[in-house]
C-alpha cells in the first residue's frame, strides 16, 4: 500500500491510490467548506452523546472539545489548510482534529458515517439559512408597508392585460407584494419544519450496533425530532427539494415586482425614480440611467429556477439508499441560498430608495377610461341591470374616444345621451378620488382601508 493511499479513511479496502483526475472529480471540500460550522456543531452533540453513553470516555471528549475549538479557530481565521486529498469538509475536519488529539479524534466517528453525517450537517445549514432569509425577508416587507404608507392616498393606474382597468392607489399595490412575500415567509417556515429532523445515528443506512441516544443529540442540535427510518434519513433530500422550490416562488415574486419597476422606471411612463445607487450608466450614451439591479433580479430568477430542476432532476432515478450522485445536492443548494439571500438583502435597501412620481401617474390616470366601471355601478344603484349598464357605458366610452377626451370630461346631456339615468352627482362618482374613496372594504383600495392594511401588516410583522 503505498502512502498516498493510505491518506484515505477507507484506504484499507485498495490497493493503488485514486488518481490525480478522480481525486478533482469526486472531491467537494471546494464547496462543502462552508458548512464547517454546522459539521463541527454536529460532531461535537455526537461526541458528547458517545461519551454520556460510555461509548467514549470523558477525557476523549474533553479532548475533542478542546481540539474542535482549536479547529473552529483555525478556519474562521483563515489559516486552515484545506485539502482535495481529503474530499469533503468531514474528512478535512477530523483529519485535524485527529492531528491535534490523536485516538480521540479517531474515535469521534464511532456509530456514524459520513453518511448521516452530510445529512445532519445539510439540514442544520439549511435551518440556519431559512433564518437568515426569514429575518431578511421580514426587512423587505418592512420596506414595502413603508413605501405603501408613504403613498396610501396617491393615485395610480390599476392593470389588468397592462390596459388601464381601475384606479388603485400605489400603497395598495405596494401592499399586494407585501402579501406575495408573506406567503413565502410562510413557505419557509413550513419547510423549515420538515428540515429540522436529525438524520445521524442512521449511520450509513441500517443504524448502528452502539447504545446511542439519537433524542439526545437532537435535542443538543435544536431538533424538533429524528428522522425515523434510517434509509430514508440517508438519502432523503425532500427538504432541500421544498427549500428550493420556496426559493423559486420568491424569486418568481421578484421578478413580477422586478418587471413592474423596469417599466414604471421607462421615461414612456415615469411613475417612479428608483435611487442612483441602484442604477448603472451606458458605456456610450451619457444620458441613461439603467435599472440593472431589477433587471439582473429577472435573471437571476431562472438561475434559481435551474436549481430547483437540478435538484428534482438528481433525485429522480436513484436507489435506496444514499448514492455519490447525492453529492451533487449542494452547489444548486447553496446557489439557491446565496442568490434569495443576496436578492433580498438589496431589495430591502432598494425600496427605500423608490420615489414616486404621482403627476405622471394622475396623467396617466386620464387615459384609458379609468372610471368607466364607477359609472356602470352608479347606474346599477339607480335601478338598472348591471348587463344593461355595461352595454350603456360601453357605447359613452366609445364616444368619448370618438371625440377625443376622458368620461369625466363629457357632458351631462352626452352621458345622457347613453346612460338616461344619470344626474348632477355623477360627475363626482367619475373621479379619481372618488373611485377610490367608494372601495373602501377590507381588501379595497381607498385610502383608509390601505392605511388600515399598513397597521395590520405592522401589528402582524
Amino acid at each position: 500500500m503505498t502512502s498516498n493511499a493510505n491518506q484515505y479513511t477507507w484506504a484499507g479496502r485498495f490497493s493503488e491510490p485514486v488518481s490525480d483526475l478522480v481525486k478533482r472529480y469526486t472531491a467537494s471540500v471546494d464547496f462543502d467548506q462552508r458548512m464547517w460550522r454546522q459539521d463541527i456543531r454536529g460532531s461535537l452533540a455526537h461526541a458528547k452523546m458517545l461519551a454520556k453513553q460510555g461509548i467514549i470516555s470523558g477525557q476523549d471528549l474533553a479532548d475533542i472539545e478542546h481540539g474542535m475549538a482549536q479547529v473552529a479557530q483555525e478556519i474562521a481565521s483563515g489559516q486552515f489548510e484545506w485539502s482535495i486529498d481529503l474530499e469533503d469538509v468531514h474528512l478535512n475536519v477530523e483529519k485535524r482534529l485527529t492531528a491535534l488529539v490523536g485516538d480521540a479524534g479517531k474515535r469521534l466517528h464511532t456509530g456514524r458515517s459520513r453518511n448521516d453525517q452530510v445529512a445532519t450537517d445539510i439540514r442544520l445549514y439549511l435551518r440556519d439559512s431559512i433564518d437568515d432569509i426569514q429575518a431578511l425577508l421580514k426587512q423587505f416587507r418592512m420596506a414595502l408597508v413603508d413605501l405603501a404608507e408613504k403613498e396610501a392616498a396617491t393615485p395610480m393606474p390599476g392593470f389588468t392585460h397592462l390596459q388601464v382597468a381601475q384606479p388603485v392607489t400605489f400603497g395598495h399595490h405596494m401592499l399586494a407584494y407585501f402579501e406575495m412575500f408573506g406567503r413565502d415567509a410562510e413557505r419557509f417556515a413550513d419547510a423549515r419544519k420538515r428540515t429540522n429532523r436529525l438524520p445521524l445515528g442512521s449511520a450509513a443506512l441500517a443504524g448502528t450496533t452502539y447504545p446511542i441516544d439519537r433524542e439526545f443529540v437532537a435535542a443538543e442540535l435544536g431538533f424538533e425530532g429524528v428522522c425515523e427510518n434510517s434509509l430514508d434519513a440517508v438519502s432523503d433530500r425532500d427538504f432541500a427539494i421544498e427549500f428550493t422550490s420556496a426559493c423559486a416562488l420568491l424569486m418568481m415574486h421578484i421578478s413580477r415586482l422586478s418587471e413592474e419597476l423596469v417599466m414604471w422606471m421607462s421615461p414612456r411612463v415615469g411613475f417612479i425614480q428608483i435611487a442612483d445607487r441602484f442604477c448603472t450608466g451606458s458605456s456610450i450614451m451619457p444620458q441613461k440611467k439603467n435599472p440593472d439591479v431589477p433587471e439582473l433580479a429577472r435573471g437571476k430568477t431562472g438561475r434559481v429556477y435551474g436549481q430547483l430542476m437540478s435538484l428534482l432532476t438528481l433525485m429522480k432515478s436513484q436507489p435506496l439508499a444514499y448514492n455519490k450522485d447525492n453529492q451533487e445536492d449542494k452547489e444548486p443548494l447553496f446557489d439557491a441560498v446565496d442568490t434569495v439571500t443576496d436578492t433580498l438583502r438589496i431589495f430591502a435597501d432598494m425600496a427605500g430608495g423608490i420615489t414616486v412620481r404621482a403627476e405622471n401617474m394622475k396623467v396617466a390616470l386620464t387615459q384609458g377610461f379609468a372610471t368607466a366601471t364607477d359609472l356602470a355601478d352608479y347606474l346599477v344603484k339607480k335601478g338598472l341591470p348591471f348587463r344593461d349598464a355595461h352595454e350603456a357605458v360601453g357605447h359613452a366610452v366609445k364616444a368619448a374616444e370618438a371625440k377625443g377626451v376622458d368620461l369625466p370630461q363629457l357632458t351631462l346631456d352626452e352621458i345622457r345621451a347613453f346612460c338616461p339615468q344619470v344626474d348632477t352627482d355623477v360627475f363626482s362618482v367619475l373621479t379619481v378620488e372618488g373611485s377610490l374613496a367608494s372601495r373602501n372594504h377590507i381588501g379595497g383600495t381607498s385610502p383608509e382601508q390601505v392605511r388600515a392594511a399598513v397597521a395590520r401588516a405592522r401589528s402582524c410583522l
